[in-house]
């Protein structure tokens, strides 16, 4: 299940996949307890960095008991829960709407506008995962 881990050659790059994967980590752990904060995508950034920068926090994370469910369905290419689909356009969604409202530059509306746009799209075009791993 786990993928192939490709470190780099380069140790300077090695550090800094690790530094922005641990920090994904955190900011994933904190993503649980608030519910602003989306904890997914950190996780995701943080297998992506330590696959290029350490296996053996690779696989720490994609096997962890606790963080390892939420990213592993999507690593293994079996798709997003339906629910996760739609608390993530709904509050992407009333984020840039808010976002929207309180900025008045006419270029950034455009510049928020087009990203919730491109990353809808992107999540509705994933599979959409049937039964979540804890209920099989």
């Amino acid at each position: 299940m786990p993928r192939e881990v490709r470190e780099s050659r380069h140790r300077s790059v090695r550090y800094a996949l690790l530094a922005v994967g641990w920090l994904s980590v955190a900011l994933g752990v904190i993503g649980i307890f608030l519910p602003v904060m989306p904890t997914t995508p950190f996780l995701l950034l943080a297998a992506a960095c330590f696959m290029r920068s350490s296996r053996r926090f690779y696989l720490w994370l994609v096997l962890h008991p606790k963080l390892g469910p939420w990213i592993r369905d999507y690593l293994a290419g079996e798709g997003i829960p339906l629910k996760a689909k739609v608390y993530s356009l709904v509050l992407m969604w009333s984020s840039i709407a808010l976002s929207s409202y309180l900025v008045p530059h006419f270029w950034a509306r455009t510049f928020m506008l087009t990203s919730a746009i491109c990353v809808s799209i992107y999540i509705l075009r994933q599979k959409t995962l049937t039964s979540p791993r804890g209920e099989r």
